[in-house]
């Protein structure tokens, strides 16, 4: 590579520069060597060597040094050759921008997009360019709308989108078992405040560089489609042994029988929970990751699941939202609610702050009642089979909510 990049250099007549794209895909010592020659390249003879070398990928370049078989223990210096310039992450759009680029859409071929579609759209991708641009594409060119593009085509595409899970979005899922993401997405699952050690703000920067997490202090899934591909992706196993039919838990005008998903549920848990909840990895997040694949399962392909967690919530909380027909043929929906907490060791019994937040959530919801799970995962814990069980239990505000307690 060295020899052919000095004999270009040698008949271009302006300085050459060269992009790397997708260089992240090599490993080991296919990537080592290519380092090696740019470094080479560099430092031996600088003005036969090309202007200027641009690596673009998910990962930093500083990254490149385990990636190549180096420590990663000493990931710290900026560059595994010690030649960066700068790194430069391409931005999000936002609303603004986003607006105007599918405007352009409207203005080449005369389709529109929906104000309330533009404002779903944004809130699905949080303006990650390639996801934009997927999300357009999967409406436009995949599913060949041709009307005005609304939000159910938005809804639509986006679980197509997550089902197919292009090569961008594969190539974030490889990355899910390796510890150091695991170190910071299991916390934003779980809601909980993660124990901090030197390694943390690395990993955390790391994290964002391949934008699994979004920019800024709050430390949350970059945008809902991730999120969604995320959490699929650690249920799968759980979904791999779930023998019930989704069909079956369907009323005739398609309203789920939530109360018998329940209790399916929970007869589900008794028998494979201790299982399914001992995973080598994202162990924190075993339980919820169960219910949630769970649920998946039953809602998948039908009605959507709405999940909102981060750091510091302590909670994790769901809305299942299941279109189907009135009485008199009208577009309705039902909405179920649902707060998934732990009782962990060492830890107080988290029913009184549960009943509060999800007073809270079923507020914002303008719900009347909903139902709050709570995982004992405490190694005193009763056996599964004997605490697993439904209670009554009352919100500070007076509301009847179902308590699961597993």
């Amino acid at each position: 590579m060295k020899a052919g990049l000095a004999a270009w250099v040698a008949k271009c007549p302006r300085p050459l520069v060269l992009f790397f794209d997708e260089i992240d895909a090599l490993r080991g010592n296919g990537l080592l060597n290519v380092l090696q020659q740019l470094r080479a390249g560099y430092t031996q003879d600088r003005k036969k060597f090309v202007h200027s070398v641009v690596l673009c990928g998910l990962r930093d370049v500083r990254d490149y040094k385990p990636a190549s078989g180096g420590d990663p223990k000493r990931r710290g210096t900026a560059s595994p050759f010690n030649i960066k310039i700068k790194s430069i992450r391409i931005g999000d759009f936002d609303k603004v921008e986003m607006r105007q680029l599918f405007r352009q859409h409207t203005t080449d071929t005369g389709q529109e997009f929906d104000d309330k579609a533009i404002d779903l759209a944004f809130y699905y991708t949080q303006g990650q360019p390639w996801l934009v641009n997927a999300l357009a594409w999967e409406i436009i060119g995949e599913m060949r709308v041709r009307e005005t593009i609304t939000l159910d085509h938005v809804e639509t595409a986006k679980e197509r989108l997550i089902l197919a899970r292009a090569t961008h979005l594969d190539s974030l899922i490889n990355k899910l078992s390796e510890p150091r993401v695991q170190r910071i997405l299991e916390p934003v699952i779980t809601g909980e405040i993660p124990d901090l050690d030197t390694r943390f703000d690395d990993d955390l920067a790391y994290a964002r560089d391949l934008g699994l997490i979004a920019q800024g202090k709050q430390l949350r899934f970059a945008n809902p489609i991730y999120q969604e591909v995320i959490v699929r992706v650690l249920g799968q196993r759980t979904e791999a042994v779930i023998t019930a039919e989704p069909p079956s838990f369907r009323f005739p005008d398609g309203r789920i029988d939530f109360p018998r998903l329940l209790r399916e549920f929970t007869a589900f848990w008794v028998q494979h929970g201790d299982v399914l909840a001992a995973r080598d990895n994202y162990h924190e997040a075993a339980a919820q990751l169960v219910l949630m694949a769970y649920l998946h399962r039953i809602v998948n392909g039908a009605g959507y699941i709405d999940r909102e967690c981060g750091v510091g919530r302590g909670r994790i909380d769901l809305l299942v939202r299941q279109p189907f027909q009135d009485s008199e043929g009208r577009r309705a929906e039902q909405r179920e609610a649902l707060e998934l907490k732990v009782w962990a060791e060492g830890r107080p019994d988290p029913l009184t702050e549960g009943l509060a937040q999800l007073d809270g959530y079923l507020d914002r919801l303008s719900l009347t009642t909903g139902v709050l799970v709570i995982f004992d995962r405490r190694h005193t814990a009763a056996p599964i089979a004997e605490r697993t069980a439904f209670h009554q239990a009352h919100t500070p505000s007076g509301r009847t909510i179902t308590l699961l307690r597993a």
